[in-house]
């Protein structure tokens, strides 16, 4: 890779007992891109994915970042570097209006009374939390709704909206638009390539190959732990995707989509 990448994984592997979860795995994603992270149930996605963040170290390889050897030896570490995950639960406090949740854990306190007191500068939160939605485009009823009364779009938003709150680097995206209805992705879809164009690097991992297809710079697919296939998306067909994923030929992959077509 070029010394613009952001992020650059270089033959990465672990295991786990008897399992070989990734075998010398490269990865690499550049600032402004989307890159879309592919494979069936078991290719290694999840590993690769809880390695960047810092939640499992690699047996061997090594991990750059900006050019530099890093050691992920922890959430806080790969957070430090600014990445940041959102994972599929979203993990947000449905019983927390939208403030509560961009704010939970890193509440800014009312000048040196607050610190003594305890007391929020709510209204400080509010404008901050208004001033991040509109910079990423956001539409919600109001900064104070509570969660639970969110569409799932929304709440996919707002997740990634509190991930965004440290100012990150780098965003990782697990299934973003799981069980979402075609509105609610559009709206999710939309938000990837705004981050993509304030020149974060992104990586979506998903399932859906028309999500993917839509909002992806690149494709990159893992197989059995390992990497089997790079695309760029622009010039990738459908049929050569699967084919990667599955392990089966073009001709196969073609019949059964001509199959479930009928």
């Amino acid at each position: 890779m070029t010394a613009t990448s952001l992020l650059e994984l270089k033959g990465v592997s672990k295991r786990f007992g008897a399992v070989q979860a990734l075998t010398t795995v490269d990865f690499e994603v550049r600032p402004g891109e989307v890159v879309a992270l592919v494979g069936d149930n078991g290719a290694g996605k999840s590993t690769l994915i809880k390695i960047i963040s810092g939640i499992i170290p690699i047996d061997e390889g090594q991990v750059l970042f900006e050019g530099r050897p890093v050691s992920l030896n922890g959430p806080q570490a790969s957070s430090s570097l600014g990445i940041a995950t959102v994972y599929q639960d979203l993990a947000l406090c449905d019983n927390l209006d939208v403030v509560g949740n961009l704010f939970l854990g890193r509440e800014v306190r009312s000048g040196a009374a607050g610190k003594l007191t305890g007391w929020l500068d709510e209204t400080a939160m509010e404008q901050q939390a208004s001033a991040l939605l509109q910079r990423l485009s956001v539409s919600i009823p109001s900064v104070r709704t509570q969660v639970a009364a969110l569409s799932g779009g929304q709440r996919q938003s707002i997740a990634v909206a509190r991930a965004m709150m440290g100012s990150p680097k780098m965003v990782l995206l697990d299934e973003p638009t799981a069980a979402l209805g075609v509105a609610q992705t559009r709206q999710v879809l939309d938000l990837i390539r705004r981050l993509r164009e304030q020149g974060l690097g992104v990586v979506v991992i998903s399932h859906n190959l028309m999500d993917v297809f839509s909002v992806s710079d690149r494709i990159i697919v893992m197989r059995l732990g390992k990497r089997v296939a790079t695309f760029d998306t622009q010039a990738a067909k459908e049929v050569e995707v699967v084919s990667a994923i599955t392990g089966a030929k073009k001709q196969e992959v073609v019949e059964t989509l001509k199959t479930e077509a009928q």
